[in-house]
C-alpha cells in the first residue's frame, strides 16, 4: 500500500475515533439530563438522592443490562466522561465554598471538620484493609466518601488513585445507605433527646457527620434554620478538606508506589525503575483556586449559581459514566466486605462524632 492511502487510513481512522469520542460523550449528556429531571422528582428529591446517585444508579444498570446497545466506539466518549472532565467538574466545585462561611463557624467548626475527617479516614483505610481485606483503593474510597463529602470525594479520589469504576460504586453505594439513615434518623433522635446536644452542637453534629450536602441540608432543616446554617457551612468546611486530603494521599501513594518498584526491583537482581514523580492532582488546585474566586466575590452571583449548576450536571455525567463502566460481578466480590467497612465507620461517625462534639463544644463553646 503507498503511502498516500496510509496517510488517508490514518486520517479516517481519527476522525472515526474522534467522531466516536463525541458521540460517547454526547450520549452520557443525554443520559444525565434524564437522570437530573429523574432526581427532581419529589419523592426522590425528598430521599436526599442528589443527580449524582442518581446517575450512578442508573448508569450501572444501563451498563450491566443494555450496554451491548452501545457501540464499542462510544466508549472512548464514556471513559472521558468519567476521567477528564471529572478533574474539571471537582475543580469548579470550588465555587460552593467561601473562606467567609467557614470565618463565621470558627475554630469549633473547623476542629470538629478537621478531627471527624482525620479520625474517619485513617479508621476506614485500617478497618477496611486490615479487619475487612479490602484492596487499599475501595478501603480509602468508602473511608473518603464517608470522612469527606459523599459521592463528589469518591469520585475525587477515584481520579487520584486512578482506581476501577466499580470501586467507586462499592464507596458510593456506602454513602447512599447510611447518609440517607442518617437524614431520617438524627432529627429522631435529637428530637428524643439521646444527643444531649443544644442547636449549635447539632449543627456541629449533623455538618460534621453527615456524608452528602443534600443530606445534611434535609436532617438539619428538621431542627431548626440556626442548626442547618451552621451544619451547611461545618459541611462546607469539610469539602474545604479535599485539597489537603488529597495532596497527602497523593504522597503516600507515590510513596508506597516507589517502594513496591524498589521491592520489585530487588527481586529481579536490578536496581529497580526511576522514581515515580509525585502525582499532584492538580484538579484539587484549581478547587482551591475557585474557593478564593468565590471568597473574592470576582463572579458575579448569577454566573456563580449558574456555573454551579453546570457544574452538577457535569459531575452527574462523571458518576453516570462511572455507573455505565461498573460490573456487577466486580462488586459482588467485594460488596459486602465494604459495606461492612462502611457501617464500621458509620458507628463511628455516631460515636465518636458525638464524643468529638461535645470535646469541641467543652473547649470552644
Amino acid at each position: 500500500m503507498s503511502t498516500a492511502h496510509l496517510t488517508a487510513a490514518s486520517t479516517t481512522h481519527a476522525g472515526s475515533s474522534t467522531r466516536g469520542q463525541l458521540n460517547g460523550v454526547l450520549f452520557v449528556a443525554l443520559f444525565a439530563a434524564a437522570v437530573t429531571r429523574i432526581a427532581a422528582i419529589p419523592a426522590i428529591a425528598g430521599l436526599g438522592l442528589s443527580p449524582l446517585i442518581v446517575g450512578i444508579v442508573a448508569g450501572a444498570i444501563y451498563g450491566n443490562a443494555l450496554r451491548d446497545g452501545m457501540p464499542a466506539s462510544w466508549a472512548a466518549g464514556v471513559n472521558f466522561s468519567a476521567r477528564k472532565l471529572l478533574r474539571i467538574a471537582v475543580a469548579f466545585f470550588g465555587l460552593r465554598v467561601s473562606l467567609q462561611e467557614i470565618a463565621q463557624v470558627g475554630v469549633p467548626g473547623l476542629a470538629e471538620s478537621v478531627l471527624i475527617v482525620v479520625s474517619t479516614l485513617v479508621i476506614g483505610t485500617w478497618a477496611g484493609m486490615k479487619i475487612m481485606k479490602l484492596d487499599r483503593d475501595t478501603a480509602l474510597l468508602t473511608a473518603a466518601g464517608s470522612a469527606i463529602c459523599g459521592a463528589a470525594a469518591v469520585l475525587a479520589f477515584e481520579s487520584t488513585l486512578q482506581s476501577k469504576p466499580h470501586k467507586s460504586a462499592m464507596a458510593v453505594g456506602s454513602v447512599v445507605l447510611f447518609g440517607t439513615l442518617s437524614m431520617f434518623l438524627y432529627p429522631v433522635l435529637f428530637k428524643a433527646g439521646w444527643l444531649h446536644l443544644d442547636t449549635v452542637g447539632a449543627g456541629l453534629f449533623f455538618g460534621g457527620t453527615i456524608h452528602e450536602v443534600a443530606q445534611v441540608v434535609g436532617a438539619a432543616s428538621n431542627v431548626s434554620p440556626e442548626a442547618t446554617h451552621i451544619a451547611t457551612i461545618v459541611k462546607m468546611t469539610r469539602v474545604m478538606l479535599l485539597v489537603p486530603v488529597l495532596l497527602v494521599v497523593g504522597m503516600w501513594v507515590n510513596r508506597s508506589a516507589r517502594r513496591d518498584s524498589a521491592a520489585a526491583g530487588a527481586q529481579d537482581g536490578a536496581h529497580g525503575s526511576a522514581p515515580r514523580k509525585l502525582a499532584i492532582p492538580w484538579f484539587a488546585l484549581g478547587f482551591l483556586a475557585f474557593v478564593v474566586i468565590n471568597s473574592l466575590h470576582v463572579l458575579p452571583e448569577a454566573a456563580t449559581s449558574t456555573l454551579n449548576t453546570l457544574d452538577t450536571f457535569a459531575l452527574t455525567m462523571a458518576m453516570t459514566a462511572l455507573g455505565i463502566e461498573t460490573r456487577i460481578a466486580q462488586i459482588r466480590q467485594a460488596g459486602p466486605r465494604a459495606l461492612t467497612t462502611g457501617f464500621i465507620l458509620y458507628v463511628w461517625l455516631i460515636a465518636g462524632g458525638l464524643g468529638i462534639t461535645w470535646t469541641v463544644q467543652h473547649l470552644f463553646g
